[in-house]
């Protein structure tokens, strides 16, 4: 019997859930979640790769995960059979069976996370799963803004890094796009980029939120970036504002 392999495109509201990747002291994880909804349907053992790895409380709107079965189960079949195991939190959006060497992955080009504060004094209450509510000050986003424009490009992020979770040795990092830009009293910020660091995208945000309310200077960021070292830069912005909003592959 063939082997498949299916490419998964996935949403996640990221709230009850303690990220992407499964681990040992828990069992809410996204993908451990999916693997057992496949596992039920397939009769078989799975593994999902997915493209990147998203931390707990992060979202995704346009997330792809692919794996291997021998199963022979039609395409639009098994997409309807695993929506309607899974939780309302997570779905899937798309499947495709895909070459047997396509691998989620390696064949991700690059990556584009939103991350929205809600810069008013009270919390909306539809959107508070979704954003970090700022309350304390109106923040200057032109600052951001220069701010954020020193980033794009290829730098060294140690400074906004929390630890390490690869082998890969290099904290160098490629930001092709930085964006900042504000509705009413919605700030989102968009970054792409061919890779990040663990946690890289929440530590800027929160460096230029420092930024934005008065704390540290534009030119500071410069220095920020030179130190490479976290305790330089400004704390990690909460995980509920950030959504991987797309994915870029090869093919």
């Amino acid at each position: 019997m063939s082997i498949r392999n299916i490419r998964l495109t996935l949403q996640y509201e990221g709230t009850n859930y303690n990220g992407w990747q499964r681990q040992k002291n828990t069992h809410r994880t996204i993908q451990e979640i999916i693997e057992r909804t496949l596992k039920q349907i397939l009769q078989e053992e799975v593994v999902l790769i997915a493209a990147g790895r998203t931390d707990a409380g992060v979202h995704a709107r346009q997330q792809v995960a692919n794996f291997k079965t021998k199963n022979q189960i039609p395409l639009l079949k098994l997409q309807q059979a695993i929506n309607s195991l899974l939780p309302e939190d997570i779905k899937v959006m798309g499947i495709s069976e895909v070459a047997l060497d396509f691998h989620s992955r390696h064949h991700a080009k690059e990556k584009t996370y939103y991350y929205t504060i809600l810069n008013q004094p009270h919390l909306d209450v539809f959107l508070r799963r979704f954003v970090f509510h700022y309350p304390q000050a109106v923040l200057n986003v032109r600052a951001m803004q220069k701010a954020g424009a020193m980033l794009v490009g290829k730098h060294d992020f140690s400074s906004f890094k929390i630890r390490d979770v690869s082998c890969n040795k290099t904290n160098v990092r490629n930001i092709k796009k930085l964006e900042i830009a504000k509705k009413d009293n919605l700030i989102v910020i968009k970054i792409t980029g061919e890779g990040f660091l663990h946690k890289m995208v929440r530590g800027i945000v929160g460096t230029l939120i420092e930024i934005g309310r008065g704390k540290l200077s534009v030119e500071r960021l410069g220095k920020i970036l030179q130190a490479r070292n976290r305790k330089a830069a400004g704390p990690s912005a909460p995980a509920c504002g950030l959504c991987l909003m797309k994915i870029l592959l090869t093919h």
